[in-house]
């Protein structure tokens, strides 16, 4: 027989709280430039975490130390979407901070090369 306080837990399929429900119905982030390999990290200066839902509070905790937007989402077993969603929220706070790093394209002649060795083989 369960609890009262497990009502919301199925064994089988995990969790009832549908994805959309712990954004609001929102589908879009606010951040716009956050990437699957985007850097996030809690803010040292993090604001008043009383107001916060339990996810974005799991996101800070996880965010102790620098992880990617895509490691966020396995951690916390939600859809990256959802996670995009909350991350944001936590930016605009000023919670979180982006680590953002460009990426470095590979030398013309080397990505040729690498070609011209694969069509060799």
């Amino acid at each position: 027989m369960t609890s009262r306080e497990d009502w919301w837990y199925d064994e089988a399929a995990g969790p009832l709280v549908r994805p959309y429900a712990m954004v609001r119905g929102r589908t879009r982030p606010n951040a716009p430039d956050l990437h699957l390999v985007t850097q996030v990290r809690a803010s040292s200066f993090a604001s008043d975490q009383t107001s916060l839902t339990v996810e974005h509070r799991e996101i800070m905790a996880l965010c102790a130390r620098p992880l990617s937007v895509a490691e966020v989402a396995a951690y916390l077993d939600v859809p990256l979407v959802v996670v995009k969603v909350l991350l944001s929220d936590l930016i605009e706070r000023g919670d979180v901070l982006v680590q953002t790093s460009t990426p470095k394209i590979p030398d013309r002649d080397l990505l040729q090369a690498v070609l011209d060795g694969v069509r060799g083989i």
